[in-house]
């Protein structure tokens, strides 16, 4: 996906000195993206939090993951830092990379292996497409940090479980609803032009996209992601409209895969 939010790797080559320093705070923000008075709302309900609740959340802030994809950044500062309680390895980190001029956002959520029941990996990766990167599109980095805590420390404290909030925010996402039916009309209008065009000046033939090419298509705009550039949306609809006409299955095939890496930018960010 948006990238995975929890991924094995080995350690292997790897300096822990490309990794920040732990400080004394549960909110760290080496990149001043947050004002004074944000970072100090933000910290007082972690640290209330984890004064009376097990579960220790953090939020670390970088313009710079040093090469890693941000999951394994993430999972490196978390055990580097012990986040959590290391009896019971319940501890969440929010990493964030904001977006800059020439690169994309990044974030992640890594959840400690002793709250994983309570906050899957798909649970996590759903809060960072509901909760976050909508508001980081409108650079409201604030409102998204807070907001997805909002929702960690409900599922930490059993206020509601991850079904729950799944169905809420599945039920809420009117526009994530409407994906099905606006790839539906893409398919149909692929297939339609595939059968009107058939048939090009000269006697010859013009290929279109198989059904099953179309399909695949259409089904790249439903996945998300834990980056933000520009429009996922945008970026497939135009591959799809470029793939009914290109002349042959290899030009297709390019086609396909610039769609896949448009999609993958509004993955995981703005």
């Amino acid at each position: 996906m948006l990238i995975l939010f929890i991924s094995g790797f080995s350690f292997a080559g790897m300096s822990q000195n490309d990794l920040p320093d732990k400080s004394g705070k549960l909110v760290n923000d080496y990149v001043k993206l947050l004002s004074r008075s944000q970072a100090d709302q933000l910290e007082r309900k972690l640290v209330a939090f984890n004064d009376t609740n097990s579960t220790q959340i953090t939020i670390l802030i970088v313009n710079d993951l040093h090469g890693y994809d941000v999951g394994d950044f993430a999972q490196r500062v978390a055990q580097k830092w012990g986040v959590g309680q290391k009896k019971y390895d319940n501890g969440v980190i929010i990493v964030l990379k904001p977006k800059t001029a020439d690169s994309k956002g990044d974030v992640n959520i890594n959840v400690g292996y002793g709250l994983e029941p309570i906050i899957p990996d798909i649970t996590a990766k759903r809060i960072i497409e509901n909760e976050m990167i909508p508001r980081f599109k409108s650079n409201d980095y604030y409102g998204g940090l807070n907001a997805a805590v909002d929702v960690i420390m409900g599922l930490a404290a059993g206020h509601f479980s991850a079904d729950q909030y799944d169905k809420r925010t599945r039920n809420d996402n009117g526009f994530g609803n409407l994906v099905p039916f606006i790839a539906l009309i893409i398919i149909i209008i692929i297939i339609s032009r595939s059968k009107g065009n058939n048939n090009t000046m000269g006697g010859g033939r013009r290929r279109s996209p198989s059904l099953w090419t179309a399909l695949w298509l259409g089904s790249m705009l439903g996945s998300g992601g834990g980056s933000w550039e520009t429009s996922g949306l945008v970026e497939v609809a135009l591959a799809v409209e470029a793939a009914a006409s290109v002349a042959s299955e290899a030009e297709v095939s390019e086609v396909a895969a610039l769609a896949e890496a448009g999609n993958q930018t509004h993955q995981g960010i703005v």
